[in-house]
């Protein structure tokens, strides 16, 4: 297990309609966070500015869903936000990071990173009044990360990220179980190498998935000619893609149920069931057992 990546922080989906992603994952059962508007920093050590983008997160404890709305099309985009919706038809992932100094460190000597660390703040709302959230991140250098983008980031104010309050979600989901890559089949090696060495973990061999564990999530890299077996009726934009995250829920019927109540149809997996990518914001939204 890696001393610094240990976790998958959260997924997320970028909209132009923050209200209308939003609604559609409360009918699939998650408890959203207010509108929580970003501060960045475009460099490392710049000032913090007011940003395009603004977030609704289903959240877990440990890891997150975030639906990043761009709500302000004409304002400063320091992250490259618009430039990224417009380049990756699936996820983005955020990798957590236990010392984002280590992280930096590591990805930089083996040329997998393309920002110094930078600042992200954003003002929440909390029983004991306004707090900042506060962290620091490092994106992975786009020319190796072809399926999507990914960065990673260390929390310093947790406590103001996962509140109780909005903890229990009605689906009963308990956290992120993974994230799946979809890559050619004659890629499977490459990608599961590179994987290896960003997340400096080992590689499991689960049916048609070349899984990398952490100590919350998995990464699951998955052939194009499997992915009919793990997401029937599914097909892919492009490849190599990251295709389709998996949150743990505690009953699956429970959660199937209250779904299909909702007028969303589900499909059945080999590990429960999933919604659509045109029912989930894009892309393919699974569920499985915790």
């Amino acid at each position: 297990m890696t001393a610094d990546i240990d976790s998958i922080d959260h997924t997320v989906l970028i909209t132009t309609d923050l209200a209308a992603a939003a609604a559609r994952f409360e009918a699939l059962g998650f408890t959203l966070s207010p509108v929580s508007p970003h501060h960045l920093a475009e460099r490392p050590g710049g000032p913090l500015v007011p940003t395009c983008t603004a977030n609704r997160c289903a959240y877990f404890g440990q890891s997150f869903i975030e639906l990043l709305g761009i709500v302000d099309p004409a304002a400063p985009d320091p992250w490259g936000v618009h430039q990224l919706r417009r380049t990756y038809r699936g996820l983005l992932m955020t990798l957590g990071s236990r010392d984002i100094q280590t992280t930096a460190d590591r990805l930089h000597a083996a040329r997998l990173a393309s920002t110094g660390i930078r600042a992200l703040e954003r003002e929440v709302a909390t029983p004991e009044g306004t707090r900042t959230v506060r962290a620091d991140s490092v994106r992975i250098d786009a020319g190796h990360t072809p399926e999507g983008a990914l960065q990673a980031t260390q929390h310093h104010t947790p406590q103001y990220v996962h509140q109780p309050r909005y903890l229990d979600h009605p689906n009963g989901a308990v956290g992120l179980h993974g994230v799946l890559v979809a890559v050619p089949d004659d890629e499977v090696d490459e990608h599961e190498e590179r994987y290896a060495r960003l997340l400096d973990a080992d590689v499991w061999i689960d049916g048609p998935k070349h899984v990398l564990l952490l100590r919350h999530g998995r990464v699951e890299i998955i052939p194009q000619s499997a992915l009919g077996d793990v997401l029937p009726g599914h097909t892919v934009p492009a490849l190599p893609l990251l295709a389709a995250h998996t949150v743990a829920v505690r009953d699956l019927a429970t959660a199937r149920d209250l779904i299909e109540h909702n007028m969303i149809d589900t499909r059945t997996t080999p590990d429960g069931f999933y919604v659509t990518a045109e029912d989930a914001c894009g892309v393919p939204l699974a569920f499985t057992q915790s």
